[in-house]
C-alpha cells in the first residue's frame, strides 16, 4: 500500500482521482484500526495532517466553518463558546491522545452511529463541505448518512470543513455508557435550543444504523412551547412534555442488541436522556444561561 503525503489539497484531491480506492486519513484513530487489523486494505492511503487548509477553523455570518482537520482537544479549547455543544461531546471522545488526534471531519468520513460528534452535529443543522477535482458541494448532515459506515461522500471526495450555526441558545450532550470515560456510547442523545427559529434540534447517537434525528420529538415540543408561548414567558417545561419528548424520542431510534446492550436498553436509556437533556437546557434557558453540559451515566 503505498502512503501519501502531500502538503497542498488539490494534490490530495488529484491523488484521490487517479487511484480507485484510496482512504484519505485525517487522525487516523479509526481507519489505522482497520488497516493494521486487515480489514481493509486500499492500494493507497492520503494523510491529509500536512495540509494547513484543513486545520483552520473560522466564524462568519453566525456560523464556525470548521476544518475536517481540527483535532477534538482544540474543538475543546478554543469553540465552546460558539458551539458548546460540540465542545461538550469532544470533551467525551475516547482518551487524551485520542481527542488530540481525532477529528469531526474524519468521523464523518468514518460514519460510525457510535460516534461521540454526530448527535450534535444533527442537533446544529451543521452542513458538510464536499470537494474533489470535479468541484465542490454542501450536504446538510441530515442527508449525509446512508448507512453504517457509508455517507453521500463519492469515492473520490474529500470532507474539506463542516459548517455548523453558532449557538443561540443553550445545547447540551448527554450519553450512557458502560463506564464513566474512554468509552463507546451505548447510546447518546443531544439537544439545541434555536429560540429565533422557535425550534429545538435533536441527535441521537448508537441507537439505529445511522446517526438520526428525532423528528416526531422536535415537532411535538415545539408545538407545546409555541402553544403554550413558553418561548415568550420562560414558564417551566411541565413533567408530561419532558416524559413524552423522551417517549417520542426513543421510537425514532431502530437499535440492536449487541456488547454493549440491548435494544430495549436502548430505547429505555435515549428516553431517559431525552427527557432528562430537554429539562437541563430548557432550565438553562429560563436562567438565561447559555452553558455547555455534558452527562456520561
Amino acid at each position: 500500500m503505498d502512503f501519501l503525503l502531500p502538503e497542498r489539497l488539490d494534490d490530495a484531491l488529484e491523488a484521490m482521482a487517479a487511484r480507485a480506492g484510496t482512504v484519505p486519513v485525517a487522525g487516523g484513530t479509526d481507519v489505522m484500526v482497520r488497516l493494521s487489523t486487515g480489514r481493509e486494505r486500499p492500494a493507497a492511503a492520503v494523510d491529509l495532517t500536512r495540509i494547513a487548509a484543513l486545520a483552520r477553523w473560522e466564524r462568519s455570518a453566525g456560523e464556525v466553518r470548521l476544518g475536517a482537520a481540527v483535532p477534538y482537544t482544540r474543538i475543546v479549547d478554543e469553540l465552546a463558546a460558539p458551539l458548546p455543544g460540540l465542545a461538550a461531546a469532544a470533551r467525551t471522545v475516547g482518551s487524551r491522545q485520542i481527542r488530540n488526534r481525532g477529528t469531526v471531519g474524519g468521523a464523518l468520513g468514518t460514519a460510525s452511529p457510535t460516534g461521540d460528534v454526530h448527535p450534535m452535529l444533527l442537533a446544529c443543522g451543521a452542513e458538510v463541505e464536499l470537494v474533489s477535482v470535479r468541484g465542490a458541494r454542501r450536504v446538510p448532515v441530515r442527508d449525509f448518512y446512508t448507512g453504517p459506515g457509508r455517507t453521500v461522500r463519492a469515492p473520490d471526495e474529500l470532507i474539506r470543513a463542516v459548517r455548523i450555526p453558532e449557538a443561540e441558545g443553550p445545547q447540551t450532550y448527554a450519553k450512557a455508557g458502560r463506564r464513566g470515560a474512554v468509552v463507546m456510547a451505548t447510546c447518546s442523545f443531544a439537544v439545541a435550543l434555536w429560540p429565533s427559529r422557535a425550534r429545538v434540534g435533536t441527535g441521537i447517537g448508537s441507537a439505529g444504523p445511522v446517526p438520526l434525528p428525532a423528528l416526531e420529538a422536535e415537532r411535538f415540543v415545539a408545538g407545546e412551547l409555541a402553544e403554550r408561548r413558553l418561548w415568550q414567558t420562560r414558564g417551566p417545561l411541565p413533567e408530561a412534555v419532558l416524559k413524552r419528548f423522551g417517549e417520542l424520542a426513543a421510537a425514532a431510534t431502530a437499535p440492536a442488541d449487541d456488547v454493549r446492550g440491548s435494544s430495549a436498553y436502548r430505547r429505555h436509556a435515549v428516553a431517559v436522556l431525552a427527557r432528562r437533556a430537554l429539562g437541563w437546557v430548557w432550565d438553562d434557558h429560563r436562567a438565561d444561561r447559555r452553558t455547555e453540559r455534558e452527562s456520561c451515566a
